[in-house]
C-alpha cells in the first residue's frame, strides 16, 4: 500500500491555490482537493505496516499550530519538473516533521531521507515540453504569493492511489494536535 503523512491544506488556502493555478499556462494541475503538506512519504508497504504506522502516530503529541505559504518555486533544476507552493519557514512544523519520522522509524518504517522542503505541490511539467519560458513568466507574475496563516490542528495519514489522471488520496485515520 502506498501511504503518506500530510497535513490537509485548509478550504479557502485551497481557493487560493486554485486560482493561482488557473493562471498557470502550463502543466499538468494537481487536484485542489489532494493540496497537502508532506511530513512522511511512506512508500509502497506491506497493510501490516502501514497499521503498525497507524498504531504509532496515534501517539503524536504535538501543539497546534499556523503554517503559511510565502512564495514559488520549482523542482528539478534548469529542467522544472514540479511547482510549488512553498511554506514559510516554522520552528513548530519542523519539530512536528521530527516527531512523525521519529514515530514511523520506531515503528519499523524508514521514510525517505530527503531534506525537509516543506510544500504544496501545484503542477508538474513533461521533461522536454518547453515549460521553461512560460512557467518564468508565471513566477515572475507571481513572485510576492502568499497567504495568511492557516491553523494546523491535526495530521493524516493517507493512501495514495495512483492512476492515468494523477494520484487519489484516500485517508485512513487523523491524529489531532492538541
Amino acid at each position: 500500500m502506498r501511504a503518506f503523512v500530510a497535513i490537509l491544506v485548509p478550504e479557502d488556502i485551497r481557493e487560493r491555490l486554485e486560482e493561482l493555478q488557473s493562471d498557470l499556462p502550463v502543466g499538468r494541475l494537481a487536484d485542489p482537493e489532494t493540496f497537502h503538506v508532506t511530513l512522511a512519504f511512506l512508500g509502497d508497504e506491506p497493510v501490516e505496516r502501514i497499521e503498525a504506522a497507524h498504531e504509532a502516530l496515534e501517539n503524536l503529541a504535538a501543539a497546534p499550530f499556523s503554517l503559511r505559504i510565502d512564495g514559488l518555486g520549482s523542482f528539478g533544476g534548469a529542467t522544472p519538473k514540479t511547482l510549488f507552493a512553498a511554506i514559510a519557514p516554522s520552528a513548530s512544523l519542523d519539530s512536528l516533521q521530527r516527531k512523525v519520522r521519529s514515530l514511523l522509524h520506531g515503528a519499523g518504517i524508514m521514510p525517505d531521507r530527503a531534506r525537509f522542503r516543506p510544500h504544496v505541490t501545484l503542477a508538474r511539467f513533461r521533461p522536454g515540453s518547453g515549460t521553461d519560458a512560460a512557467l518564468a513568466r508565471f513566477l515572475t507574475r507571481h513572485a510576492s504569493f502568499g497567504t495568511a496563516p492557516f491553523p494546523v490542528t491535526e495530521v493524516v495519514l493517507y493512501r495514495s492511489h495512483l492512476t492515468g489522471d494523477g494520484a487519489i488520496h484516500e485517508p485512513l485515520a487523523e491524529y489531532p494536535l492538541g
